[in-house]
């Protein structure tokens, strides 16, 4: 008789990049992923690119959610993909950004390799399953 292997716990990093200070949407996403059966790690506010990276390779996550609302995401996500790369972390990560990002600004992130941006309004479910279908399938 052979047992299938449990499947592995999708893990995210819901993360707060830059001196934004606004905070409510990431706790949002953060329970929504919970509810979902997600494990959640919430970095905190004011995070250095850096940090998020460190974060994101200490905690082995399938997933960074970036959440940014100070129109500073062409400068700092940028950052944090490049410092993914450099740990050999990003092919093993999906890259999400929440926030408001401009369509331009928007195809630029997703041409560096962002996966998806989901503006003010997207429904949880949305979001969710987007993660659920793109996530890396690791054992």
């Amino acid at each position: 008789m052979s047992v299938e292997p449990a499947e592995r716990t999708i893990r995210c990093l819901v993360a707060k990049v830059g001196l934004d200070g606004h905070d409510r949407g990431a706790h949002v996403i953060a329970r929504a992923f919970r509810d979902a059966g997600f494990e959640v790690v919430y970095s905190g506010l004011h995070r250095a690119p850096e940090e998020i990276v460190q974060a994101a390779v200490q905690e082995d996550v399938d997933v960074l959610g970036i959440s940014i609302l100070s129109g500073a995401h062409n400068t700092l996500v940028p950052k944090v993909i490049e410092g993914l790369k450099e740990y050999g972390a990003f092919e093993d990560t999906l890259v999400i950004v929440g926030g408001i990002v401009p369509d331009d600004d928007e195809t630029a992130l997703k041409e560096l390799g962002v996966a998806e941006v989901f503006g003010p309004g997207t429904p949880m479910a949305e979001t969710v399953a987007f993660v659920r279908e793109n996530a890396p399938k690791r054992a």
